[in-house]
């Protein structure tokens, strides 16, 4: 039986991902009936994309329970990637999302969480620890016997994504540097938002007698990248995919800050994520990984940040390497 999949956020970069990844990727596709996106802005070029893919678009306006609990029903979903949005309400979205499941009894629920949450201070990462909040929510349903939700549940702690690096391509460009605050020593993992995306669709289209695949359902799954890194190495790894030298340049908060203001278009959620996770990063709460879970439930590796640098070399190149390239020096 086919599998009806409602994904939340889907307006958003990793819930447009995962959504297109379903949509077109065998085996994927052949497990799916219908995708549901719901989302909170149904004009960008996301939503557009997706709907000539295949998807039906919904739009999700927030603050009435019972029409968010109506919307969950009319899409007649067996399985919810619930993805809290990056939005200045997110918890309060997040929470109608995961009460309106209660109530249309959505049985399969993939909840994107994130990795570092558990060790996030409230006072000094409070975006960060909102996540254990929301979790402890989302696991309540599971000894609810009103409802079928929570029953076949995943928890998926993604790290810090790779594709945030792209925030500095203009740094890397101008003056061949990467400019993070993380301190000189401590490291961090930086993961794939495709493999993301990857094993978030392993598990939406995994089945068993409960529901989800008696391998996934009711694991918690943290996944980072497979290699650790400080600023150093981060850097000398791209200077060695991109054959042109670039650094490390360690700067503090406030200019990271000023620097993510441009770049992430003022959004102060994203840009404060950003910051408590550099944070962590500093206090040395983020020095390991987390793959195994990847491996077991896809059979492949996660990929490295070679392989990444690679994939963006356009992005990350100086200008007058490109230009030099163009003159044919």
């Amino acid at each position: 039986m086919s599998r009806n999949i409602c994904i939340t956020s889907a307006d958003g970069n990793t819930g447009y991902l995962i959504t297109k990844l379903l949509l077109t990727t065998t085996p994927f596709k052949n497990k799916i009936g219908q995708i549901t996106a719901l989302v909170l802005d149904p004009t960008t070029q996301y939503c557009q994309q997706l709907q000539s893919l295949g998807a039906t678009i919904t739009q999700h306006i927030p603050g009435r329970m019972r029409d968010t609990a109506k919307i969950l029903q009319n899409t007649k979903a067996d399985t919810l990637m619930l993805i809290p949005p990056a939005h200045a309400s997110k918890v309060d979205i997040t929470m109608e999302y995961i009460e309106a499941a209660k109530r249309a009894n959505i049985q399969n629920v993939c909840f994107l969480s994130a990795a570092g949450c558990d060790v996030a201070d409230r006072e000094a990462q409070p975006r960060l620890r909102e996540f254990v909040d929301l979790e402890a929510m989302f696991m309540k349903l599971k000894g609810d016997e009103t409802t079928r939700t929570g029953y076949s549940s995943v928890i998926l702690r993604p790290g810090f994504y790779a594709e945030n690096l792209l925030l500095y391509a203009p740094q890397a460009q101008e003056e061949g540097l990467i400019p993070i605050p993380i301190g000189p020593k401590n490291k961090f993992p930086p993961v794939a938002l495709a493999d993301v995306a990857q094993l978030a669709a392993h598990i939406l289209t995994g089945k068993g007698k409960h529901g989800f695949s008696d391998k996934h359902r009711g694991q918690l799954m943290t996944l980072t990248g497979p290699m650790l890194l400080n600023g150093d190495e981060l850097a000398q790894i791209a200077s060695n995919c991109l054959g042109v030298e670039m650094k490390f340049d360690d700067v503090s908060e406030n200019e990271a800050r000023r620097v993510l203001r441009f770049q992430t278009d003022n959004d102060v959620t994203e840009m404060q994520y950003l910051l408590e996770y550099y944070s962590l990063v500093r206090e040395g709460k983020t020095n390991y990984i987390s793959t195994n879970c990847f491996h077991d439930v896809t059979g492949s590796h996660p990929l490295k940040p070679p392989e990444f640098f690679k994939a963006y070399q356009d992005e990350f190149m100086p200008k007058k390497a490109i230009q030099r390239k163009a003159d044919g020096v």
